[in-house]
């Protein structure tokens, strides 16, 4: 295993075992799968294990694991804070009680706000105290580091860098979204401010392996390296430095070995531009099948009625290219759980964007399409839920 540091220099594995997507067997987390894979994993050197409050049984079955086989104090735990469940101070305490009871310890090394969107949203959890109430857990130990996770563009992703002294980030980072999301220049502005970056969704939750279009996977088929798709990606992804670790929701003995293998054989600067041409040809072929040629460059940012155009582009693209759900997933995430209003349906038609669009996409035409495609009774009522239940 290679290891890279964090902000304090504690060695952290490349490779990082992510627990959302645990192996399941009728229905239910197979703990006796996942015991093995955890095991394995900690044994070949793994010690950065990634799981959240709102991930069904994560959180217990990671605690049960980690403390029967005496592992705790040898991997880090990384966990969420719900926080558009949290209404005031008291529900800070309750819920982080309740977070170290199911994971069996009296700390947390790396704690993150759970999909933190925008700076009001943090600015709302200021007014709650957060910042007091966290430095109370540090000085405590029971929270060892702070960051956040986040989806969205790189605008509000460097900004929300900016906005406090944070030990880490994470971030959904892939070869297809490296000019998406927080994407390159997010990742970027991160580690020049010493910030290490844990990446999420290299793979795309697996899309860039098992639903490549034809000509993609052909490519990848005929490349003289022989590099499995997987490898590619991560191989991508550890090349930058600026990389701290990357999460793999393993659920296989399998894909554990390969990804471990992988890590053991990557390196920083290991990719010259022959293997970045390649990988351009992939996206090329990849992107034939998009609906929209946006590149989440923002330069249509900001729309004067607060429309996240980037992100709705890449969750109309998503649709089509990997399906329905992840598109629509990723259009609640983008819109809905937002405190203010992002959706493609608040376009007045203006046509500011359009004026600095530099793929010269029409894109008042192309939110329309948009909105039918996702904001459909569904998702008014999805959007209601969230903003009934969520507090941003």
């Amino acid at each position: 295993m290679n290891y890279r540091t964090d902000r304090y220099g504690n060695q952290l594995s490349i490779l990082g075992f992510g627990c959302m997507r645990f192996p399941t067997k009728m229905g239910r987390i197979d703990m006796d799968e996942t015991e093995r894979e955890i095991v394995a994993a900690v044994k070949n050197g793994v010690n950065y294990f990634d799981t959240a409050y709102i991930y069904p049984g994560s959180e217990a079955a990671l605690g049960e694991i980690l403390e029967k086989n005496r592992l705790r104090d040898s991997v880090n735990i990384a966990t969420k804070l719900p926080h558009y469940l949290i209404k005031s101070r008291e529900g800070l305490d309750r819920l982080f009680s309740e977070e170290l009871r199911r994971l069996r310890t009296d700390h947390v090394d790396y704690y993150l706000m759970h999909m933190l969107t925008d700076t009001d949203t943090w600015d709302r959890l200021k007014a709650l105290g957060i910042e007091q109430w966290l430095s109370e857990k540090r000085a405590s130990g029971q929270i060892r580091q702070v960051g956040f996770s986040y989806h969205g563009n790189s605008d509000m992703f460097c900004k929300l860098v900016d906005a406090w002294d944070w030990d880490f980030c994470q971030i959904q980072y892939n070869y297809m979204d490296e000019h998406s999301q927080a994407g390159r220049r997010g990742l970027d502005h991160a580690h020049a401010k010493g910030i290490p970056v844990i990446i999420m969704e290299p793979l795309r939750g697996g899309k860039l392996v098992r639903r490549l279009p034809h000509d993609a996977a052909d490519l990848f088929a005929k490349h003289p390296a022989g590099y499995t798709p997987a490898q590619w990606a991560f191989k991508w992804l550890w090349n930058q430095p600026e990389v701290t670790v990357v999460l793999s929701g393993m659920n296989s003995m399998e894909m554990l070995t390969e990804n471990i293998e992988t890590a053991a054989s990557s390196q920083a600067g290991e990719f010259g531009p022959d293997e970045e041409a390649f990988l351009k040809q992939v996206v090329k072929a990849i992107n034939a099948k998009m609906k929209v040629p946006c590149t989440g460059c923002g330069y249509c940012q900001p729309c004067p009625k607060g429309v996240d155009i980037p992100g709705a582009f890449a969750a109309y693209n998503r649709r089509y290219q990997e399906g329905k759900f992840w598109g629509t997933v990723d259009y609640v995430i983008c819109t809905a759980l937002r405190k203010n209003a992002t959706a493609a349906s608040n376009c007045i038609g203006c046509g500011k964007c359009e004026q600095h669009c530099p793929q010269g996409i029409e894109i008042r035409k192309q939110l329309e399409s948009v909105k039918k495609e996702f904001e459909g009774p569904i998702y008014k009522i999805v959007s209601k839920v969230v903003s009934k239940f969520a507090h941003f």
